[in-house]
């Protein structure tokens, strides 16, 4: 890839919660103007255009079509931040502009997960390549600082002289999305399993890598999911989800799971079997998000606890205010101890990952997660609703699965 630009010139596509914390970490990254917004709704674009101007990341121009943006010369690379179910359109839209000579976009990063079904997650993949695109899968949780730095301490000094690691715990939960659609199964491609299991899996497979290999490097061998519905169909919640979005998610009739749990077997090249648990949940009532990692060797373990902050406040029951999210994400509660995180952005993995991609981009570099990475980690959440769909472990490949749409996105389309 022969590009090379002294800045990159990114345009968003999609205005909510998550664009908002791409923006707040483009604070931290270097060499990058964001140089345009679209959405469908022009009072998002706004809100999203003010605050990169606020921030200091523009000049930010407003598109009310994705085709302006793609075509005004003002774009390198496309950052899609829109739902699950618009993805795979948006990709055409830019695959079709960049082939048909009308774009100068030569790159494209796409937020987790890459797609609903593993069809979808190739065909992302085969545009992107077919357009000549340079390609990144935005999975945060790989770049989480307290990975960073755990990893390359665990690989250096305990790995290399007692062997690699064999087991990764991920466990994320919180009380719930922000918006419908994340509640919608065939909007989303399923529940909490696609939703925040393709963080678990991918950054468990991530721990496990030999640093000096590809993370293909790792073979799927098996994997066995188990999903459950544990509290947003009770008759009071499933109402709270109506009130709250005005009927546009119905939990009685057209539920989502809002449990899953995981086991992934691999292999690595020499024929070890290593293994990932797994768990996510849209049921945890705490602080906080909260994430979970541990990694377990012949003679050493790492574990990080996102809750488990050095900052810690606390407020009586006489302090009072509007609810908000202002210590951390999926904040719970105004009153009491609570910890503080006080760079989400960085913690969670958002400025390093912004920070990976933009000089990839920019040095046309190949990114160390790509669309191949996004349609791997498809692989394995679609393996695990069919295992969960028919109380069987699945082996791997699993070719027959390359259509399959997960039970509770058939529901809600049906």
């Amino acid at each position: 890839m022969a590009v090379q630009k002294d800045t990159l010139n990114i345009g968003i596509v999609g205005t909510g919660f998550i664009a908002e914390f791409h923006l707040r970490s483009m604070i931290g990254v270097r060499n990058v103007r964001v140089a345009g917004v679209y959405s469908r709704q022009a009072e998002n674009r706004e809100r999203i255009v003010s605050l990169a101007q606020k921030l200091d990341l523009g000049p930010c121009v407003s598109f009310a079509s994705l085709d302006q943006m793609l075509e005004s010369g003002d774009a390198d690379a496309i950052w899609i931040l829109s739902p699950n179910h618009t993805r795979l359109d948006i990709m055409k839209q830019i695959h079709d502009a960049v082939t048909e000579k009308r774009s100068n976009v030569f790159a494209v990063a796409c937020e987790k997960p890459l797609a609903r079904t593993i069809s979808e997650a190739r065909e992302m993949l085969r545009l992107a390549a077919d357009a000549g695109l340079n390609h990144g899968y935005l999975e945060n949780q790989v770049f989480c600082t307290p990975v960073l730095r755990g990893k390359e301490i665990i690989w250096r000094r305990a790995a290399s002289t007692t062997g690699r690691p064999y087991l990764a715990r991920a466990a994320e939960e919180h009380s719930g999305p922000h918006a419908p659609w994340f509640w919608q199964g065939d909007k989303q491609g399923g529940g909490v399993l696609s939703d925040m299991m393709c963080h678990s899996v991918e950054v468990s497979r991530h721990l496990l890598t030999d640093p000096d290999k590809p993370r293909s490097s790792l073979k799927v061998k098996a994997v066995n999911g188990t999903v459950a519905n544990l509290k947003w169909t009770r008759p009071k919640y499933a109402q709270q989800l109506a009130d709250r979005y005005g009927g546009a998610v119905d939990f009685i009739n057209r539920p989502s799971e809002d449990f899953a749990r995981a086991t992934v077997i691999l292999e690595d090249e020499e024929g070890n079997e290593l293994m990932i648990e797994a768990t996510t949940s849209w049921a945890y009532v705490g602080a906080g998000l909260r994430i979970q990692l541990e990694l377990l060797g012949p003679e050493y373990s790492m574990e990080f606890n996102s809750l488990s902050t050095g900052l810690k406040v606390f407020m009586s029951r006489e302090v009072t205010g509007e609810e908000g999210e202002d210590l951390v994400e999926k904040q719970n509660a105004e009153q009491g101890l609570m910890p503080v995180l006080e760079d989400e952005a960085g913690v969670y993995g958002y400025t390093d990952e912004n920070r990976h991609m933009v000089e990839c981009f920019r040095k046309g570099l190949t990114p160390s997660e790509t669309f191949e990475d996004g349609l791997a980690v498809v692989q394995m959440l679609i393996g695990l609703y069919r295992s969960a769909e028919i109380g069987q472990t699945v082996s791997f490949p699993a070719d027959d699965l390359e259509d399959y749409v997960p039970l509770v996105a058939r529901v809600a389309s049906s």
